[in-house]
């Protein structure tokens, strides 16, 4: 488990801003803060460190272009002001950090660059030659062209699924709270911070709320998520108040700011973080006790008897959650079978599938190999 003293020796790092962190509360952009975090960025680059930032504030940037008095609330409105806002935001990023002797490289991915393989294999070969070459990787999902159902959510995310597949050292997620409390801060005054999470167990997803501000979406439900992605991929991850001074810089000299979740020892292999980030999930199947055990701690395949609950629409080949009866999310998987042939098996012996459904493909409904365990 990394220590927050270790975190001195990061070597490569993301950087997720918030919309509420570099914008005012009119929606237009805070250039005090702008200029602040990318000179911290410029400072540290110069110190040999490679540096990732993932960014929110094109629709801010655009709404302040266009004048409009409120945050868009449909997804054509939404695309047209990003498409105002992003050339805007790349245009103030890219003169701050050439003010500081900085190159920058406009990046854009949706959720269909990680559903392929082949194309996160590419979004990883070309953010790394980015490092390689000392150029800052400046990353926001495609707002202007990706729809709902091809957008990855929310910039939470998208930095976990950054930091995962540049293998990187820690992700720093800047938000408008200081981190995760035992309860909403804005509503509980008894709220205390958690300054480190071992494990992300149920009891610490339900303390997540809804988003933060008006002018984000994340919430802390979404950067729970993203640590999800991130301690499992090998990446330590700290949330941390955007609104600090020298916030990165604190948080790299082991300074006890925010929440600290600790990478797991083990990282999983490329081709698992694919399977159970990079993939959109389309359903999920719970599990009972007996099931549990046998995935846990006898590796074994998920089979259909020890499915009690069936979530979702899909076909054979989507990837899946299996839940614990408990509801928590104990793996994620490639499934054999579909929805409805599932609901059918489900509870009977392996035996029995070719006399429920007429024909036998598999044995299991999601095999060892093509399973990832989260817990």
């Amino acid at each position: 488990m990394v220590t927050r003293c270790e975190l001195v020796r990061a070597k490569r790092i993301v950087v997720k801003v918030g919309t509420s962190t570099i914008t005012h509360s009119t929606g237009k952009l805070n250039l005090l803060r702008l200029e602040k975090l990318v000179r911290e960025i410029s400072d540290l680059v110069n110190q040999e460190k490679e540096l990732i930032l993932v960014t929110s504030g094109a629709v801010g940037a655009g709404i302040a272009r266009l004048g409009l008095q409120e945050r868009p609330k449909t997804i054509p409105e939404k695309q047209a002001v990003a498409a105002v806002g992003q050339g805007i935001l790349m245009q103030t990023y890219e003169k701050l950090f050439a003010e500081y002797g900085q190159v920058v490289a406009q990046v854009l991915l949706t959720r269909e660059d990680s559903n392929h393989r082949k194309r996160y294999i590419n979004s990883r070969n070309t953010l790394t030659t980015l490092l390689t070459m000392g150029v800052i990787p400046i990353i926001n999902e495609n707002d202007a062209v990706a729809v709902d159902e091809l957008k990855i959510g929310d910039n939470d995310t998208l930095s976990a699924m950054v930091a995962s597949i540049v293998d990187a050292d820690l992700l720093i997620i800047l938000s408008d709270v200081e981190g995760l409390y035992t309860a909403n801060p804005q509503q509980d005054p008894t709220a205390t911070l958690l300054a480190e999470v071992g494990e992300i167990t149920t009891e610490i997803e339900n303390l997540a709320g809804g988003p933060g501000s008006k002018q984000g979406t994340g919430g802390m439900y979404t950067k729970l998520q993203a640590a999800k992605i991130a301690v499992n991929s090998g990446v330590t991850m700290v949330i941390a108040s955007g609104g600090r001074d020298g916030i990165i810089r604190e948080i790299l000299a082991g300074a006890e700011y925010g929440t600290i979740f600790s990478s797991k020892n083990h990282s999983l292999e490329f081709r698992k973080r694919w399977l159970a980030f990079g993939n959109r999930i389309v359903g999920t199947v719970t599990i009972d006790k007996g099931c549990e055990n046998a995935l846990l701690h006898n590796g074994s395949s998920l089979l259909a008897a020890g499915i009690t609950k069936v979530t979702g629409e899909f076909e054979h080949g989507n990837t899946i959650r299996i839940l614990s009866s408990e509801g928590r999310e104990l793996a994620r998987g490639l499934t054999n079978y579909s929805d409805d042939e599932i609901r059918r098996i489900m509870g009977a012996h392996t035996d029995k599938i070719v006399q429920i459904l007429g024909a036998k493909l598999y044995d299991e409904v999601i095999h060892r190999d093509n399973m990832v365990l989260l817990v």
